[in-house]
């Protein structure tokens, strides 16, 4: 069966066209997630209550539709740091729900020409800038896995986002997503670096090392990025600010919005396997099975079951 998981970035905290049928309040073997993980079904109108706290479950009372979940990777209220998030409990909180497909909705900075504030973009390759203070593995403790990370993105996924997405607004399909540590923005001497170095299309705080983990959690992962500012390299533009990225962000949730509501009514049909995202994680243990702690065993239960 078929199960989409959204993650919303910056500025995207609910979603409207759809009514929350259940909360659920997750714990995992490696803590909490973000926030609750909304359960979601698609409205059968246009205009749906948002996803909140204040959206309880009895209003989806007479409410029919495509199921999905939602969880706000920084909090409600925007409250976590992109180096404060839980990014192992967010996954494993959303494999433990039963997704399979999961979506990542997140707020970029714009490096290759071309794109523009307001543009949708679906990366197919990640550049790692982090620092190494996130844990990025499941694996650890008594035992190791490897997983293959050559394509970060399920291209199965990616490309039926990338349909939705053209159909919304204008987009750019494939390019390099930066990752950089955060919270402040980057230098422009990064900046050039990334796009003439580089060259990659996109700059953000947020895939890793959340790509790497729905990897080995065996999760078909894919992102919608929406480009907001020109990063700090175009200097007719001016410096990126968090004032500028808001402002950006919500002209395109509506965006979002739609891309997401198309992909739960496309995703409720029989999986495509022939990616292999599914079973990374059942291919990339290298520990001897008698060698491995039953801890070990029973805190990554639900990864080793794909």
């Amino acid at each position: 069966m078929t199960v989409l998981g959204v993650i919303g970035g910056s500025g995207v905290y609910s979603i409207k066209g759809a009514t929350v049928a259940r909360e659920h309040a997750i714990e995992t073997a490696f803590g909490a997630p973000s926030d609750k993980v909304f359960e979601l079904r698609v409205t059968v109108t246009d205009a749906g209550p948002d996803v909140g706290p204040d959206a309880r479950p009895d209003a989806v009372n007479g409410a029919h539709g495509s199921r999905f979940f939602f969880l706000p990777r920084h909090g409600l209220g925007h409250r976590l740091l992109p180096s404060e998030i839980n990014y192992r409990a967010n996954i494993l909180a959303m494999k433990q729900l039963g997704v399979t497909h999961l979506l990542a909705v997140s707020a970029v900075g714009i490096l290759a020409d071309g794109i523009h504030p307001g543009d949708l973009v679906v990366p197919d390759q990640i550049f790692d800038r982090t620092k190494g203070v996130r844990p990025s593995t499941f694996f650890g403790g008594g035992i190791v896995g490897h997983v293959s990370f050559g394509k970060p993105f399920c291209g199965v996924l990616s490309r039926q986002v990338a349909m939705s997405a053209k159909a919304h607004g204008t987009t750019r399909s494939g390019g390099t997503y930066v990752c950089m540590e955060g919270p402040q923005f980057s230098t422009r001497a990064e900046s050039l670096f990334y796009r003439e170095q580089l060259r990659a299309s996109v700059v953000g705080m947020t895939a890793l090392p959340e790509a790497k983990l729905a990897r080995e959690a065996g999760l078909h992962y894919a992102m919608l990025a929406l480009a907001t500012d020109y990063d700090c390299w175009n200097e007719h533009e001016g410096e990126v600010s968090a004032d500028a990225v808001v402002a950006v962000v919500r002209a395109n949730v509506a965006k979002a919005n739609n891309v997401i509501l198309d992909l739960a009514s496309a995703l409720n049909q029989p999986p495509d396997h022939t990616c292999g995202c599914g079973t990374a994680a059942s291919r990339a243990v290298m520990t001897d099975p008698s060698r491995i702690p039953p801890e070990a065993l029973t805190r990554l239960a639900t990864i080793l079951s794909q």
